[in-house]
């Protein structure tokens, strides 16, 4: 199970690089399923090796000009901070037994796992939905203007969910910037990437001293999701991601079933 594990891992990296996101909800099942990590740390895990392959994803589109720094200021200050207020305060505020409802007890790990479940099954529905962008959105054309209410508060609810379940969170950044920042689609998701590396890496070392951090653990899963997208990347050039995204949608729905299911019966 360790060995599919880490050979998991490497999916997370192939779907980043390959269909510019996604691959961060993978990272908390592959963890507590097939790793063996309670639900708690793994999120916390889920953070540092996220924020890490997604800085190195970056890298490329740094090369091409394809991030726009401003932008990425702007939207990651409220969540990078939020993310940070989450780990530090929020999560370890959690009680261990949530609630009870006769024979059914939920626990603060069954709770995470349900919210991280929720969020699976939100990010399937914008992997599967087809997309139909208004001209206007993808132009990118003029001066850049900032929705800075819309921008400030969609920054802080993507950084607080990101805090609790330890997922990137790209499927609600990219449509946010292409919406709200008029970026292209290219430059959105390149800059998605800096906003998740950066609140990401940041909200992990903001986590509560109570945490026990398995770095070898942690180092391993990180340098496997690593190879995933360098090699993604790669394959982005011979394979149109957009044709994989719908079944990628379709394989996290499922799993966001599967994972209610396992938690709840």
């Amino acid at each position: 199970m360790e060995i599919f594990g880490y050979l998991a891992s490497v999916l997370i990296g192939v779907s980043l690089g390959l269909i510019g996101g996604g691959g961060s909800i993978l990272t908390v099942p592959v963890l507590v399923y097939l790793l063996g990590v309670d639900p708690v740390p793994a999120t916390a895990y889920s953070l540092f090796i996220v924020g890490l392959t997604s800085a190195i994803g970056s890298y490329t589109y740094f090369k091409t000009n394809l991030v726009n720094i401003r932008t990425a200021i702007v939207f990651g200050i409220p969540s990078i901070a939020a993310v940070f207020a989450t780990r530090a305060y929020i999560v370890p505020a959690i009680p261990d037994q949530v609630l009870s409802l006769g024979n059914l007890v939920i626990t603060k790990s069954i709770l995470l796992m349900l919210l991280f479940a929720v969020l699976m099954i939100a990010a399937s529905w914008s992997m599967i939905k087809k997309d139909s962008p208004k001209p206007g959105d993808l132009s990118g054309a003029g001066v850049q203007k900032f929705n800075y209410p819309l921008i400030l508060l969609e920054g802080t609810v993507v950084g607080i969910l990101t805090g609790m379940v330890g997922a990137g969170g790209g499927f609600l950044i990219i449509p946010a910037l292409v919406i709200l920042s008029k970026l292209p689609m290219k430059e959105a998701v390149g800059t998605s990437l800096v906003i998740i590396a950066a609140k990401s890496l940041i909200g992990f070392f903001g986590e509560s001293g109570d945490t026990p951090i398995n770095w070898k653990l942690i180092g391993i899963v990180s340098a496997m999701a690593i190879i995933g997208i360098l090699i993604g990347s790669s394959l982005s050039k011979k394979i149109d991601g957009k044709k994989l995204k719908p079944a990628f949608g379709w394989f996290v729905l499922v799993m966001g079933i599967y994972i209610i299911i396992k938690e709840l019966i």
